[in-house]
């Protein structure tokens, strides 16, 4: 923007923007991150408000699919459109358009027989606003978060194939509020069952705790192997305290270096294996093909529909029947000689009353 200054005017280099809701939001979070010391670059949202589906679909043909997210964009954005209409497309792209549609929260439709088929959205209530994040910084979101996976992958690989000696136990995801006297307190007896070694409890930065063995006294000079033998033989115990105490959700062999490096883990057990090792076990469960119910024969939750409806049928009937009952009558004339002959029955009771007390 120019500053248009002249001798008689200061231009715009001393004019300022005024400071909407979103400016303040801003400024209280840069204030926020500069007195909590926080890099607001590292600890940007990973949030992705769009479907693996969507995302997969996008990734074929970028440079398409960013033109109709344009096109969504631009129909959200105006408040009078309730209704878009796109052209005739292929069934691959229309699957896209609806699977977008989902997740804006827009609803969709296909219309018209091929080769005239075209897909239309409608905003609906559940529509709020357009998501803040574009399909492409969503894709970069996934590699990344994909990419740090599988180097964590790798990593648990390398530590697990390394052949140094153990020398303690990893704690993994550790009670809330826990802290190093009370865990000592808890495994003191275990920690006494090997007068010759000594443990140091540590935190690392990922939040799991090492109690990492040496040896009690400093004269003494313990093998690896020694170490390694120690703490296997205790391992089964102090697993078991740790568990019925709650103090973490899992103890592990491992080997750390003077850094307190992990330098190898032990092989997770069944129970507590990643999730990469979980997808693949479900994917290698055998399917069944479902029973295909043969002619004339019902399924269970047939039966079950039917036998519902005509319980409810039932109910209907006789509480309509006793409606009736209690509303109409089906001969008139005989309810109001009924009616008169009850009328004059309680007027001879009444004479005969009358008559014993003039006696009396």
């Amino acid at each position: 923007m120019k500053c248009n200054a002249s001798k008689s005017s200061e231009g715009n280099g001393q004019k300022s923007l005024n400071c909407d809701d979103e400016c303040a939001r801003l400024e209280r979070n840069r204030k926020l991150a500069l007195a909590l010391n926080i890099d607001p670059e590292a600890h940007k949202d990973d949030h992705v408000p769009y479907s693996a589906e969507t995302l997969r679909m996008f990734r074929e043909n970028v440079k398409w699919g960013q033109e109709q997210e344009r096109e969504f964009r631009v129909f959200a954005a105006d408040e009078a459109e309730k209704r878009l209409r796109f052209k005739a497309m292929p069934s691959h792209q229309r699957a896209f358009l609806h699977s977008l549609a989902e997740d804006f929260g827009f609803d969709s439709e296909s219309m018209d027989p091929e080769p005239h088929r075209h897909v239309a959205i409608f905003k609906t209530p559940r529509f709020v606003m357009a998501p803040m994040k574009t399909l492409a910084e969503c894709v970069r979101i996934r590699l990344t978060a994909n990419a740090a996976a599988m180097s964590l992958v790798e990593e648990q690989r390398r530590l697990r194939s390394n052949n140094e000696a153990y020398n303690g136990f990893i704690l993994m995801r550790p009670r809330f509020g826990l802290t190093i006297e009370e865990l000592r307190s808890e495994l003191a007896l275990h920690f006494q069952s090997t007068p010759g070694l000594a443990f140091d409890i540590s935190f690392l930065p990922s939040e799991e705790i090492v109690l990492k063995a040496k040896s009690a006294t400093v004269t003494a000079n313990l093998q690896p192997s020694s170490i390694e033998a120690a703490v296997k033989e205790i391992k089964p115990g102090l697993a078991k305290t740790i568990s019925t105490k709650n103090l973490a959700a899992a103890c592990q062999l491992c080997s750390s270096d003077t850094s307190l490096n992990i330098l190898r883990r032990e092989v997770d057990s069944s129970e507590h294996t990643d999730g990469w090792s979980r997808v693949a076990a479900k994917a290698a469960t055998p399917r069944s093909a479902p029973r295909q119910v043969g002619v004339g024969e019902k399924s269970s939750y047939t039966v079950l529909g039917s036998r519902l409806k005509d319980a409810k049928r039932k109910k209907e009937e006789a509480e309509n029947a006793k409606k009736e009952e209690q509303c109409l009558v089906d001969d008139w004339e005989e309810e109001v000689r009924k009616e008169e002959a009850e009328m004059g029955l309680e007027g001879g009771v009444l004479e005969g009353e009358g008559e014993c007390g003039m006696r009396a």
